[in-house]
């Protein structure tokens, strides 16, 4: 039997939020043993290293007042474009963040790498924020609190535009799991978004594997793959306190990783991106450790 493949491709862009650290996200999550851990599981790893993104305190003035949005841009045009060839050379592709401003880049390559198939992907998103402001609702302007939106067609035309103009996912095969902080302009835009979201609340009251049953069921109608977004900061800051913005009463760590499990048993996991850990914020590399786990569970580690 042919050996598995992954790619890793770092993205170590903070530019989208205005707490910084993320952009170290990619050398904690390598350090953790990352490799070895994918190994083990019989996966071989092949590891581009760190697309080019500058650092903030070399850029102009002008960049800060635009929120960073070129360099953004530029980075997720380059990150669409390694998504692609590696999804076309078999591999399955892991993208290490940064802030969730990266999930522009990653899903428009998947996207359109399914396109040319003429197939559709479904969209497992796991984040403590719901990630769909547009620049009109955003009371920061930050752009890590846009990709939701930017990748369902709404939003700044020239992330919109990256991999092809227009939507890069269907919303009714959108599963947001673990929101339970929005802004105000935000809760509108979600609820006529068309996408299935599970708040906390719907997670106490229903249960874990009742919530993955359907999100896996809203993900994979009538797609062809599945890809997996996951914001660190969707996890309790009890397990995971490695985060740019932590919010309580997330996940537990036995949540995440079922989640990921019920992913995986699918067989549609075609990719996956895990953004914002940050290590300035981490105790003793927690958090980072977690993160090569959860890796571990979406590609189909199992207890026994």
């Amino acid at each position: 039997m042919a050996t598995k493949s992954v790619q890793i491709i770092g993205v170590p862009l903070d530019l989208g939020a205005n707490m910084r650290g993320a952009n170290m996200g990619p050398s904690a999550i390598r350090i953790a043993e990352l490799h070895q851990k994918i190994s083990v599981l019989g996966y071989q790893p092949y590891d581009i290293g760190d697309l080019p993104v500058p650092v903030r305190d070399t850029l102009p003035a002008a960049a800060t007042q635009e929120r960073y949005r070129s360099q953004i841009v530029s980075a997720c045009r380059d990150l669409e474009q390694e998504v692609h060839a590696a999804l076309s050379a078999d591999r399955i592709p892991i993208v290490l963040g940064g802030d969730h401003s990266i999930a522009i880049g990653t899903i428009s390559g998947v996207s359109r790498y399914f396109r040319e198939k003429h197939q559709q992907i479904g969209l497992i998103w796991i984040d403590a924020h719901a990630d769909c402001n547009t620049p009109d609702s955003s009371p920061s302007g930050n752009i890590h609190g846009m990709p939701l939106s930017i990748v369902l067609g709404q939003g700044y035309p020239d992330l919109v535009g990256i991999g092809g103009q227009g939507a890069k996912v269907r919303p009714e095969n959108v599963a947001l799991i673990g929101i339970r902080t929005l802004d105000g302009a935000e809760k509108e835009i979600l609820r006529r978004s068309g996408i299935r979201y599970f708040t906390m609340r719907e997670i106490d009251e229903r249960g874990m594997h009742a919530v993955m049953k359907d999100a896996v069921a809203v993900a994979t109608r009538g797609t062809g793959a599945i890809h997996l977004s996951f914001d660190i900061d969707g996890i309790d800051p009890a397990s995971a306190p490695g985060v740019s913005t932590p919010v309580t009463g997330g996940l537990s760590y036995r949540e995440a990783h079922l989640a990921l499990e019920m992913i995986a048993d699918t067989g549609m996991l075609a990719s996956m991106e895990f953004v914002e850990l940050n290590p300035m914020t981490d105790h003793a590399h927690k958090t980072a450790q977690l993160t090569v786990e959860l890796v571990q569970s979406a590609l189909g580690k199992a207890i026994v």
